[in-house]
């Protein structure tokens, strides 16, 4: 929420509850920003959990977020997805995850190059200090989903979301140093530069 605040927008949140109307609740959100959280039960992607290390699994927080994606990427409001947020959407779009990483990346901090959308992005250059808290990882990729930076252990650390607004998903987390790296920060500010359009 800070780093949206910093970067000009007005954040706000909105309570997971049965049967969201987003037409109602989202008037006058001019953006959707799907945030970190827990893991997403496997059964939304088909499988039975096999992981003693899943935490944080709440259905009506899943429904919520798929929803709200959905409802966001076929109407054309542009779409920020980070870390769950990211496994939200590759999961929406038919793609499944790894439920958990041989070497995790909880409180993790590496460098990712941007391969592309580098201009998309609002980014000042292609390489930036990615700061990660993750322990699971996109398998399948979803469909309308384009990889465009990954880790060197090879798992995808962001992709575009094909859809009418623009949309991008990420694995690592922007917002933790966002106030002291100008490329984090520049994600924020081109998202809320895409929604006040």
């Amino acid at each position: 929420m800070e780093s949206v605040w910093n970067a000009g927008g007005e954040p706000v949140t909105f309570l997971p509850v049965p049967n969201p109307d987003w037409k109602t609740r989202l008037e006058g959100i001019s953006g959707v920003l799907l945030a970190g959280g827990g893991d997403i039960n496997p059964k939304w992607y088909g499988q039975e959990p096999s992981s003693d290390q899943l935490y944080g699994i709440d259905d009506l927080q899943d429904e919520n977020d798929f929803s709200i994606a959905q409802y966001a990427l076929d109407n054309g409001i542009p779409v920020l997805a980070i870390c769950r947020g990211s496994q939200i959407v590759n999961v929406l779009k038919g793609g499944s995850l790894v439920q958990h990483m041989e070497n995790d990346h909880l409180n993790h901090v590496h460098n990712i190059h941007v391969d592309k959308e580098v201009a998309n992005l609002g980014l000042s250059k292609p390489i930036l200090e990615a700061s990660c808290y993750h322990h699971q990882a996109i398998d399948k990729l979803g469909e309308d989903l384009e990889v465009i930076a990954q880790a060197e252990e090879g798992h995808i650390e962001a992709f575009k979301i094909n859809a009418k607004a623009w949309s991008y998903g990420f694995q690592w987390h922007p917002e933790d140093n966002s106030t002291t790296s100008q490329q984090q920060h520049e994600l924020f500010v081109r998202f809320v530069s895409e929604a006040a359009k």
